[in-house]
């Protein structure tokens, strides 16, 4: 087996996400779902590839995005394109604004009471995720602006979003991988004019928190 076939990530039960109250597309209120999604009494890390398949569970996954706000007041997003050797097949060739991927059992942290502490380890996936994909050579803040579920196709029926912003001093940030392609900041009108080529993740995002005129 391959270590994408035998690696273990964490997941939710579906019925739990319905619990705290089921959306479809954009949700702003992330203390109500990730207070309880975190708890280690509900987490589980399962077998990707069988999570990759049942919808009955739904992987975690950390969705940064990076803004740039210059002098004018112009805001413009980190994007780049989805190549074939990225991990998700059908996300191939897609254009995205979000970088991250799932937290697996490299992360996990302990308290000192010898329980896994998934706050610490859903942060340390995502530290991880941002080392492996991008390099960021400015000065930046981060902010958890809220979730992502969309039911309405494959991939996005075993996945849920947790949506980063990091607001950066200068639009230097630029790829580690030979998979992320054509990638760079543009101007949040562009995006948002040709948001049908965007995964469907992108474009609930743009939409959401940058559709209107002042991009907030």
């Amino acid at each position: 087996m391959s270590l994408v076939q035998t690696e273990q990530v964490l997941v939710i039960p579906t019925a739990l996400f319905h619990e705290c109250g089921h959306f479809q597309g954009f949700s702003s209120d992330t203390e109500k779902y990730l207070t309880k999604m975190l708890d280690p009494a509900v987490t589980q890390y399962l077998p990707r590839d069988q999570m990759e398949q049942d919808p009955a569970f739904k992987q975690l996954i950390p969705y940064c995005i990076f803004r740039h706000t210059n002098s004018a007041g112009g805001t413009s997003i980190f994007r780049y394109t989805r190549g074939k050797g990225q991990g998700e097949s059908r996300l191939h060739s897609k254009r995205s604004i979000g970088i991250g991927g799932h937290i697996s059992t490299l992360d996990v942290n302990e308290r000192t009471d010898q329980q896994v502490d998934e706050a610490a380890s859903y942060q340390a996936g995502m530290q991880r995720e941002l080392d492996e994909e991008v390099t960021i050579k400015s000065a930046y803040t981060e902010s958890c602006v809220g979730l992502i579920n969309d039911d309405e196709n494959e991939v996005g029926k075993v996945h849920l979003g947790v949506v980063h912003i990091f607001d950066v001093e200068s639009p230097n940030v630029t790829a580690n991988e030979s998979e992320i392609i054509e990638a760079g900041f543009l101007p949040v009108e562009r995006l948002l004019a040709e948001l049908d080529s965007y995964e469907t993740w992108s474009q609930i995002c743009l939409q959401a928190l940058f559709g209107s005129p002042d991009g907030q």
